[in-house]
């Protein structure tokens, strides 16, 4: 019955809350207070005494060192501590008064259980070995004056179940709270005397159960670093199209003429082939001159020599539609000059595929 309730007990503390918890990954510490209640325990002794000792609910601590498996299993020895006093003996008018105290190591199997909810319910189980002190005196009564002054120990295991809610602000603090079920099942005797005499028969202690609520601290002593936040998502950026580069031809000219030479037939020539092959639009016919003359006659002939140039494309093929004719005259030189100056290369046509 006793187990059950344990267990019962246990399962309710492993319910989901509403908290903030991350799984022990690595060694950690931990450290529990709390309280526990050694339910009744039976006893006998040589002197033909039976009944049942009674406990009011005391102090009790717990400390251990531990290392989570990274897969929601953990190990932890551990060392506990359980102070109970007496309350009363059934049946007796014997007033007791006095203490029973537990303590000794414990090896723990954990299992922290993933709910999907930012708090982590564990459950767990174990043994270990508890001394069990314990110091009474009894006043008078039928059983007249005796004490019992007396360290034995036993083998113990124990039930757990709780729950971890982690600390942000402190990278591996967690909070713990807990419900632990701890029965030593063997009986031992404890020397037992009447009036201070030596011990002159023996108390014979039946199995005890203890049920003990803790709250606590756990620190994960190598807490892994924090996932980094989500990436933000960014869209897809399509280049811009490539724009072909213009092609350019360069037609020169003899000084103060508008004729084409042989050379410059040939270049026209390719332009209006490679204006018929590439994605060409608009073909920009330019005409300019040195600054040999006077800036008016230059305007003249360079539209002139443009107009040559864009008779011959016709000729070779392009639409006249095709085609945008433009004088600049002087302005514009390829090579910079003065006036008045007979430089060949500034004698010329630029022919544009656009």
């Amino acid at each position: 019955m006793k187990l059950r309730l344990a267990l019962a007990a246990a399962t309710c503390l492993a319910m989901p809350l509403a908290a903030h918890a991350q799984p022990v990954i690595g060694p950690y510490v931990s450290l529990e207070g709390g309280t526990s209640l050694l339910e009744p325990v039976n006893f006998s002794d040589t002197f033909g005494n039976t009944g049942k000792t009674y406990y009011r609910e005391s102090y009790s601590g717990i400390g251990g060192i531990g290392y989570g498996l990274g897969n929601g299993f953990r190990i932890a020895l551990e060392g506990d501590y359980l102070h109970d006093t007496f309350h009363k003996v059934d049946p007796s008018e014997v007033k007791f008064v006095g203490y029973s105290n537990k303590y000794g190591p414990l090896l723990n199997v954990y299992y922290d259980i993933p709910v999907g909810l930012p708090v982590y319910p564990y459950v767990g189980a174990g043994g270990g070995y508890q001394w069990v002190s314990t110091r009474y005196y009894a006043g008078s009564g039928i059983l007249g004056q005796y004490s019992s002054s007396a360290v034995k120990g036993t083998y113990a295991f124990d039930i757990i179940g709780g729950v971890s809610y982690a600390i942000d602000a402190v990278p591996g603090l967690s909070l713990t709270a807990e419900y632990r079920f701890e029965m030593l099942p063997a009986s031992y005797n404890e020397g037992e005397s009447l009036l201070g005499a030596p011990a002159i028969g023996t108390l014979k202690i039946g199995q005890q159960s203890i049920n003990s609520f803790f709250g606590g601290l756990r620190y994960a002593l190598f807490p892994p670093a924090p996932p980094p936040p989500p990436a933000t998502p960014v869209a897809p950026v399509t280049p811009p199209p490539v724009q072909p580069s213009p092609k350019t031809y360069l037609v020169f000219f003899d000084w103060d003429k508008y004729s084409l030479t042989p050379r410059a037939t040939q270049i026209i020539a390719e332009a209006a082939s490679d204006s018929r092959t590439s994605s060409t639009t608009t073909i920009s016919v330019s005409g300019y001159t040195d600054t040999s003359g006077t800036p008016v006659y230059n305007q003249g002939l360079s539209e002139r020599r443009a107009k040559a140039v864009a008779a011959q494309l016709v000729t070779d093929g392009v639409p006249m539609s095709e085609i945008e004719i433009h004088a600049y005259g002087e302005t514009h030189l390829l090579v910079p000059t003065g006036p008045g100056v007979r430089e060949p290369q500034n004698r010329r046509v630029e022919i544009v595929l656009e």
